[in-house]
């Protein structure tokens, strides 16, 4: 399963490489990512691990999150 997420997620910040600084960021996603990252952690999801650290950062930052980052910490459980 791991290595599923892992294709995906390599094929995914390829597409995609990255937000830039500058808009503040509002939204409650560093929240989500801070949720998601307990689960990836406890199921060895190293590349969720590393999108969660991205949102998470970004929030720190004051900056938006790379949205292909986003979709995976929001899609985590769907």
């Amino acid at each position: 399963m791991s290595a599923m997420i892992t294709i995906q997620f390599d094929t995914i910040a390829r597409e995609c490489p990255g937000a830039t600084a500058g808009e503040p960021n509002p939204d409650k996603s560093p929240d989500a990512a801070w949720i998601v990252l307990e689960a990836a952690n406890d199921l060895g999801d190293t590349a969720t691990v590393a999108a969660c650290r991205r949102v998470i950062d970004a929030g720190f930052k004051g900056a938006p999150a790379a949205p292909c980052d986003l979709n995976i910490v929001l899609n985590y459980f769907r």
